[in-house]
């Protein structure tokens, strides 16, 4: 099964992942995350993979983060605010973001993107 990866081919964390996926020949679609960041949808179906915590799909290290002071205004946002704002920026979208089917898991940590595609 082919997944969607929206990365960034600059990001150090996006090029382990992907060598983690081609080590297990795993197809990956590429899109790039700045510039067609995860659709409303897409990132409304992530937040159920993430218990509705919407703050895990942020990049909080971001330089966009942080210039718009997000870790300050994000516990009064509503899920939807949140999600939109995502949808159109996609330096604020914790990378990688993958897709498979139905579920998705965000950022890359060996042992848990091991357990996600086993």
């Amino acid at each position: 099964m082919k997944i969607r990866f929206y990365g960034y081919d600059k990001c150090s964390t996006c090029r382990n992942a992907l060598k983690f996926l081609d080590a297990r020949g795993i197809e990956v679609e590429p899109i790039a995350i700045r510039e067609r960041p995860p659709s409303f949808a897409e990132l409304k179906s992530m937040l159920a993979s993430y218990d509705g915590d919407v703050r895990r799909l942020f990049n909080t290290s971001g330089v966009d983060y942080r210039a718009m002071k997000l870790s300050a205004k994000l516990p009064s946002m509503t899920e939807t605010e949140a999600l939109a704002l995502l949808a159109k920026n996609g330096n604020l979208v914790k990378r990688p973001f993958v897709i498979r089917g139905t579920r998705g898991i965000v950022g890359f940590d060996e042992r848990a993107w091991s357990e996600f595609f086993a």
